[in-house]
């Protein structure tokens, strides 16, 4: 078997197809720059949106969008909506009075499971 190897070229090297044909997608560079002055510059397709923020593939800080002057963009932060809790979306359906209807439902089963019935538990 080992005289019986594989010739040719070597995997993943090179293609085999060739770029005539090929029309590429437009594209735009954007200019970062962090908090350290570190510039570096990402390529997005002509039509995405621009980030106003972007880590840096170097160092991993955050960089703020130039213009094409190098002046940072002002970055416009919109209406920040309070996270809605489990208990938020709980009072939505239920009031307190239901909730705690439900809640005396639910110990007075577990009592009974357990054997012991409400004034039973007390010690009298």
């Amino acid at each position: 078997m080992a005289d019986r190897t594989l010739r040719g070229m070597r995997l993943g090297s090179q293609s085999l197809q060739s770029e005539e044909g090929v029309e590429f997608a437009s594209r735009q560079r954007a200019q970062y720059r962090t908090t350290d002055g570190e510039h570096f510059e990402i390529v997005f397709s002509a039509d995405a949106e621009l980030p106003d923020t972007w880590e840096s593939p170097k160092s991993g800080q955050e960089g703020v969008l130039l213009a094409p002057d190098g002046t940072p963009i002002d970055i416009v932060q919109g209406e920040v909506k309070a996270a809605r809790t489990h208990w938020d979306m709980l009072l939505e359906r239920r009031s307190i009075a239901e909730l705690e209807e439900l809640l005396e439902e639910r110990l007075q089963l577990l009592r009974e499971r357990r054997g012991t019935a409400g004034s039973e538990r007390l010690g009298a």
